[in-house]
């Protein structure tokens, strides 16, 4: 339903929270064109400087339907994302809230001035509760805010939306204080707390304290949505806990005129988002709640694991086999937990018992090789989607690195599938002796210590040739420079819509949220893939 912001008619009444799903312009890009319903796309708080954000985990469910966060205000930097804008096309129905931050009223300004020209309104980030000496911080200050919201306003020509907290007692003070300084609009709310969760004893998120969204907050919405409308008169965006299309009026009727949803969303695929919100838009026309059918029941508990071999077959390469066994389906990944070290996801090699491998590449990781025989071990999952394939089809799985574990998943439940194993040398190869009970093994390694010497390519392509004119399907995983080698030559035998891979991208949450693991194409790993036909895979 096409509505008017701000003097701008946009397609649709609805915008998805800052730091949530747009977190990045692949994906503003692929929700721009792809829902109509979301006509504000509201980007993630961008600073003066990148900032890595904390260590996983960053986000959890501590009961259903209700999430905490503490992702640290992970982002590029002013001057990147401008770049990153530069190349970026805003249709004319969509208007785009650039969210800001500042630790103090110079920072708001520098960041303003530099993003201001790619921007339909800046939100003001005052709000952020878990960020020491950002966001909440300065938001519950009504000087402070009125201060900041009038420099940035005399420092660009465009709407300016401070956000506010809902972790006050004086909200309709902050919401006048805002507007006497020249505030356009008011977004609120921003997550609730900060929060801490644990789980066998210890705080889940690495931050340990988070802010608290999702179904729980709504009153708290709605509360602050009513305070700010009686005590100022601009447009308000409201957000926080909406999921059906009650919500939806029941913020309008508190005097909202923007409606945002996020912690909803997890575990959506793009598709399922689609048809999320045409599905809400039709339930407030028709006073329905339908759109309830669509909302997915995420799984973010952890299981706990004792490790009961450590098979180090290199310096930075060990086999980990565990004491139960966990349901996961070809390809699909886990999450795995070490409280106070962190948080990373993981294929699992096998099954039965859980086993997977890890090879050494950074701080988690060396924690994980590093553990003895009894250490606990915590897992979440699975996530992604399960792979299928036609039983007529020819099975050719190529894998590298610990890429392996997830086409062996493939290899383990289809019949009729060749195996590419490619390693840098026998000390990498691993497993060999399970994949050649599901099916034929190729191997490869740079030094010929076992099988043919050279990369997986070489003998991918012989064997290829020798199989021409079969109907055979792809999929690969591994490093990428390995991905694009493979998927050249497997172009020659197949179509691009019989090649699929999945390529190593940073995945923090699993469940969609954070837009961390996004392709080039604006898809998440964790909820559109892992694996991508090959024109989907960049």
């Amino acid at each position: 339903m096409k509505t008017n912001f701000m003097g701008k008619e946009i397609s649709g009444q609805f915008t998805i929270p800052s730091g949530i799903v747009t977190t990045n312009t692949k994906v503003i890009k692929k929700i721009m064109e792809e829902i109509p319903e979301i006509g504000i796309i509201t980007t993630k708080s961008i600073g003066p400087e990148q900032r890595a954000g904390n260590r996983e985990p960053i986000i959890t469910q501590y009961a259903p339907g209700c999430f905490m966060n503490a992702v640290g205000l992970t982002n590029p930097g002013y001057k990147e994302f401008a770049k990153q804008l530069s190349e970026l096309k805003i249709p004319k129905d969509k208007f785009l809230l650039i969210s800001i931050f500042g630790g103090n009223e110079k920072e708001f300004v520098e960041v303003a001035k530099e993003l201001a020209p790619y921007a339909d309104a800046l939100e003001l980030n005052l709000s952020c509760p878990h960020a020491k000496g950002y966001g909440m911080a300065i938001g519950q200050d009504p000087v402070a805010v009125k201060e900041i919201v009038s420099a940035v306003k005399k420092a660009v020509s465009i709407p300016v939306i401070p956000k506010l907290t809902p972790n006050t007692n004086n909200l309709g003070e902050i919401s006048k204080a805002a507007v006497e300084g020249g505030a356009d609009g008011i977004c609120a709310i921003n997550t609730v707390g900060p929060g801490e969760y644990t789980v066998n004893g210890s705080p889940v998120l690495t931050n340990k304290k988070g802010g608290m969204s999702g179904r729980g907050v709504l009153p708290i919405g709605l509360k602050c949505v009513k305070e700010i409308r009686e005590a100022v008169d601009v447009p308000i965006i409201g957000c926080g806990g909406i999921s059906v299309a009650s919500d939806v009026i029941a913020y309008k009727d508190a005097g909202a005129n923007i409606f945002g949803i996020g912690s909803t969303l997890a575990g959506m695929s793009t598709k399922e988002m689609k048809e999320y919100f045409a599905e809400i838009e039709k339930d407030i026309e028709n006073e329905t709640n339908n759109a309830i059918s669509k909302i997915k029941k995420i799984d973010m508990d952890f299981k706990k694991f004792k490790l009961v071999k450590n098979e180090k077959l290199a310096d930075d390469f060990s086999v980990l086999t565990f004491d139960e066994k966990i349901n996961v389906k070809p390809g699909q990944f886990f999450f795995v937990w070490i409280p106070g070290k962190g948080e990373k996801p993981f294929s699992a090699l096998d099954d039965n018992p859980l086993t997977l491998a890890v090879h050494n590449v950074g701080c988690f990781t060396k924690e994980l090789v590093n553990l003895t025989k009894g250490a606990e071990v915590f897992f979440r999952g699975p996530y992604g989607n399960e792979v299928n394939v036609e039983k007529k089809e020819k099975i050719i799985v190529v894998g590298g690195g610990t890429g392996v574990a997830s086409v062996y998943q493939i290899a383990r439940d289809y019949e009729n599938t060749e195996f590419f194993f490619g390693a840098r040398d026998k000390d990498h190869l691993y497993y060999t002796d399970k994949i050649k009970e599901s099916s034929p093994l190729f191997i490869s390694t740079n030094d010929g210590s076992v099988g043919e010497k050279g990369f997986v390519t070489e003998i991918l392509a012989k064997r290829l040739e020798e199989l021409k004119g079969e109907n055979m399907v792809f999929f690969n995983c591994g490093p990428l420079a390995m991905i694009e080698a493979v998927v050249q030559i497997e172009k020659q035998y197949a179509s691009e819509e019989k090649i699929f891979s999945s390529i190593e991208l940073m995945t923090k949450c699993g469940i969609g949220i954070c837009g961390a693991c996004a392709n080039k194409k604006g898809k998440r790993l964790c909820v559109d893939g892992p694996y991508f036909g090959e024109e989907k895979c960049e």
